[in-house]
């Protein structure tokens, strides 16, 4: 069974361009990428706030995907939630989100921001774990992203996708490229995912446990969000 999988910064669905939301073009960038199973982070869900909507909600009507779950990772003012999601072309049987520890300690100097991981549950094949996560700017936040991801992902059947905010070099990131595997390796070359119009860095990321067979994967060129979509197609 061959799947369309994608990872996505929407940065809250503003429109890269006009720096307004624009449900739209984030719409017209998973069809274009004719992805079945998109994992988004920077989103909105509905709060007491006008402009707080359930984007995910939107976004998946405009597709006319059935399937979809908002996880909240905090609620900006205390009152509009927001953090990551999932949409899928298939039926999603179960959902968790699972929160990524906060720093007893701030040591440096960047934002920090609690985080959390959506787990879902897909009913494809014989069932695929799918996690999304939004990881935090600083080195303490994401150790404890990736020793949270170590500790509840499984070693088959599963997808780990979403914006690390970290480099492929950064070793960080090491226990993860030891339990999964980065679907970067099937680029025909290497590729930058932000910001979309003269990408710099790489920082978004799908990984895949062994099992799962990668066909191919990209970030393609295309200027909507602020990162560049990253799409992966896998086999399971």
């Amino acid at each position: 069974m061959k799947i369309n999988i994608m990872s996505y910064n929407t940065q809250h669905c503003l429109n890269f361009i006009t720096r307004k939301i624009d449900f739209d073009i984030i719409a017209d960038t998973i069809k274009k990428c004719e992805a079945d199973i998109v994992g988004l982070q920077e989103i909105r869900d509905e709060g007491q706030d006008a402009e707080y909507q359930s984007q995910v909600k939107i976004i998946a009507e405009k597709l006319g995907y059935q399937y979809y779950y908002f996880a909240e990772a905090i609620r900006i003012g205390g009152v509009n939630p927001y953090g990551n999601a999932i949409i899928s072309r298939y039926p999603i049987i179960s959902v968790e989100t699972i929160r990524i520890p906060d720093p007893k300690t701030k040591k440096y100097d960047g934002h920090y921001e609690s985080r959390c991981i959506l787990k879902a549950r897909i009913d494809a094949g014989n069932g695929l774990d799918v996690f999304v996560s939004h990881f935090g700017l600083n080195p303490d936040e994401q150790e404890n992203a990736v020793k949270t991801v170590v500790l509840n992902t499984p070693k088959e059947r599963c997808v780990l996708m979403g914006d690390f905010n970290m480099e492929p070099d950064n070793p960080t990131l090491n226990p993860i490229a030891q339990k999964l595997c980065d679907t970067a390796q099937k680029f025909s070359a290497p590729k930058l995912s932000h910001p979309s119009d003269e990408p710099s860095i790489k920082i978004d990321y799908i990984f895949v446990s062994e099992d799962i067979k990668v066909q191919c994967a990209d970030i393609p060129e295309i200027i909507s969000s602020d990162h560049r979509p990253h799409i992966a197609t896998i086999e399971i």
